[in-house]
């Protein structure tokens, strides 16, 4: 609770006010997984009386999420296939960087790849581009891209897929919809579980 009283207090208001000074981006960054085999099938209908049915696969696969977004109502992300590695997130970061067109400053979790030797020395190579901090442990409810999280997991019906390649499909579909509603990117900001308000 201390810790995360002063990250409230302390550390992502400083963080915010260097950004503002040197017009960088704050990005809210997190990974999240949709597996087939765990998924809800989603809703379904039927005639009055009879008993909706929703037809799966059942074969077991997963697609992995990297996103981020800023209060303004950006959207980045990469969906990918294989596991979450150093060199996944050192892309994710590079293309972010790229993307944005300016310094970017990324807040995310405390997931052993983001403190990974690989990150630290990618991040020390690319000062000038990207800055990553690290929120306190085990306090997802600091962190708006949750609720984004919550949101494909909830539209993006996994059960339903296919294959690893069609549930990878619908996800980034969902995801380049939500690209271009940045009202709704922004009213991830303002979810009940999002403890503060941003400038």
């Amino acid at each position: 609770m201390e810790k995360v009283t002063a990250w409230l207090d302390e550390e992502y208001p400083a963080i915010a006010e260097r950004a503002k000074a040197e017009d960088a981006v704050v990005a809210w960054a997190d990974q999240c997984g949709l597996r087939s085999d765990t998924a809800p099938p989603g809703r379904s209908w039927a005639p009055a009386g009879q008993t909706p049915t929703v037809k799966v696969s059942g074969r077991r696969f997963r697609v992995n999420i990297m996103s981020a977004i800023a209060s303004r109502g950006t959207l980045w992300f990469t969906v990918f296939t294989e596991k979450f590695t150093a060199k996944v997130f050192a892309g994710f970061l590079d293309g972010l960087a790229r993307q944005s067109g300016r310094k970017v400053r990324v807040i995310t979790d405390r997931h052993p790849v983001h403190r990974s030797k690989a990150v630290t020395a990618w991040l020390e190579a690319n000062t000038e581009r990207i800055e990553l901090y690290l929120k306190p442990g085990y306090s997802p409810e600091l962190n708006p891209d949750e609720p984004l999280n919550a949101n494909i997991k909830r539209h993006v019906h996994a059960a339903r897929a296919t294959s690893a390649n069609d549930l990878a499909h619908e996800t980034r579909r969902f995801l380049h919809r939500r690209q271009h509603q940045p009202g709704i990117v922004r009213g991830y900001f303002h979810t009940r579980h999002v403890h503060y308000t941003l400038e």
